[in-house]
């Protein structure tokens, strides 16, 4: 058997492996005897190795053909599944699982950048998400949260952010990260702005109350700007104007409350991805956060795990609990149990279309804390809807950070590519639900937990 064989060295980043991360040899640090999911989709390595020299990954395989350098720290990952930080497409760090949206828009709105986001992010970065896109937020917080996480000034995963939404229908709290499109002309400007000011991507919101006019001027200004475009799946029309419009991808599938997406939004589906012409199509359904919250209709005892409330302040915490100690009093609108019902049927009709799905947590809604959104939206996939573990962390991890134009950089365990991994203890393909206690968390080759 030849040496490199069991390798992960793809041919287009094999030059790159020594180029941007040096060869093997000179690895300092070594990840050693797990059993290793690389992301990709590939058959997982038993008794595997991860050697990391600096940010990025020098080498992935099997402990017999990976020789560990003499000098590299050593991390040993017997009896653990190693694997890519996990990518999450959907969180709202402007909340933190409160459940009385006004109360928390007008007390916390104002400490957003100060407390509220900062506290989500490292929530996130505990839990094992090493990137994340934030789905709505003050422009100036946004950005330069992005920018403290990502030069190591706020412990939290890299961020991509859209700043605020742009929709046709916003509450009188909510205008900082909410922004109303009134015309053509405005929509234009609006999107002029985010891009300006160094949004990662556009994220729209009420796209069957925009005029034609509207939405074609704002996918128009984005597509000049390269923004990709993404937008809420609200209603069956959200998502058939968004498809005619050629935009890059979907979050949430609320759908009204329909037990299954419609036949019309499955067709327009079918006919974008045939199209040899379109843009590839993501989507982040989000599923956890309504199927978290009917679970803690039933059972609310998850929310007193102390380890999930740790990094709340007091008061903070003690205000987040007492909105959810009634659930029968929480938004109806955000929580609705009849939209929780065809969550799962969605979620495989979305996976038998053959789109990119994502993975995003829906993480900061009622009583779903970033501590714990995220693996849950993995539990939920897998152990209620069915779905194969190895396809819930792809979405979780390459194909999450090629939907962001990160995959060349980010995503898997691959050679050259960033190191950001995790592991956790025992056999993840068997137990999802394993993912709620991280015990390794590693982010651009620096260990934090």
């Amino acid at each position: 058997m030849s040496a490199c064989r069991g390798l992960r060295l793809w041919p287009g980043l094999l030059l790159g492996t020594w180029l941007a991360a040096g060869s093997a040899d000179a690895a300092t640090l070594a990840l050693a005897g797990g059993t290793i999911i690389d992301g990709t989709g590939g058959a997982p390595i038993r008794n595997g190795v991860v050697l990391i020299d600096g940010e990025r990954i020098t080498a992935v395989g099997p402990a017999t053909q990976l020789r560990i350098p003499p000098g590299a720290e050593l991390i040993s990952t017997e009896g653990m599944t190693v694997l890519p930080g996990l990518w999450d497409l959907q969180v709202h760090l402007m909340r933190l699982g409160h459940g009385d949206r006004t109360r928390w828009n007008s007390t916390y709105g104002p400490l957003a950048e100060r407390v509220v986001m900062p506290i989500a992010a490292r929530q996130l970065l505990e839990a094992g998400v090493t990137s994340a896109r934030d789905v709505g937020a003050p422009l100036e917080a946004a950005l330069n949260l992005r920018h403290r996480t990502r030069n190591g000034l706020v412990r939290g995963p890299t961020l991509y952010v859209s700043g605020p939404q742009l929709r046709k229908q916003v509450a009188p709290e909510a205008g900082d990260w909410q922004w109303v499109v009134e015309g053509a002309l405005d929509a234009r400007a609006r999107v002029a702005r985010l891009a300006e000011a160094g949004v990662d991507y556009l994220l729209l919101a009420d796209l069957d109350l925009w005029t034609a006019e509207e939405l074609s001027a704002a996918v128009g200004e984005a597509r000049t700007r390269g923004l990709p475009v993404h937008a809420w799946a609200e209603r069956p029309a959200d998502v058939i104007r968004g498809v005619t419009l050629g935009i890059d991808g979907f979050l949430g599938t609320g759908m009204a409350g329909l037990p299954a997406l419609p036949e019309e939004v499955i067709l327009s589906l079918h006919q974008r991805l045939l199209d040899p012409q379109a843009r590839p199509l993501s989507w982040s359904p989000g599923i956890s956060g309504l199927l978290n919250f009917e679970s803690l209709r039933a059972n609310p005892e998850p929310l007193d795990d102390g380890p999930a409330t740790a990094a709340l302040p007091p008061l903070v915490r003690a205000d987040v609990l007492g909105s959810l100690a009634d659930p029968g009093r929480v938004d109806w609108w955000e929580m609705p149990a009849s939209q929780a019902r065809g969550q799962c049927a969605r979620l495989r009709q979305l996976d038998e279309a053959k789109l990119r799905l994502v993975l995003g947590s829906d993480a900061g809604v009622p009583g779903h804390l970033h501590s714990r959104a995220t693996w849950q939206e993995i539990d939920f996939w897998v152990s209620d809807c069915g779905l194969p573990v190895l396809r819930a962390i792809q979405a979780a991890t390459r194909d999450a950070a090629i939907t962001m134009g990160a995959g060349h950089e980010a995503g898997a365990l691959l050679p050259g590519l960033y190191a950001d991994v995790i592991a956790v203890r025992g056999d993840l393909l068997r137990h999802p639900v394993l993912l709620q206690a991280v015990d390794i968390v590693i982010r651009r080759g620096s260990r934090v937990r």
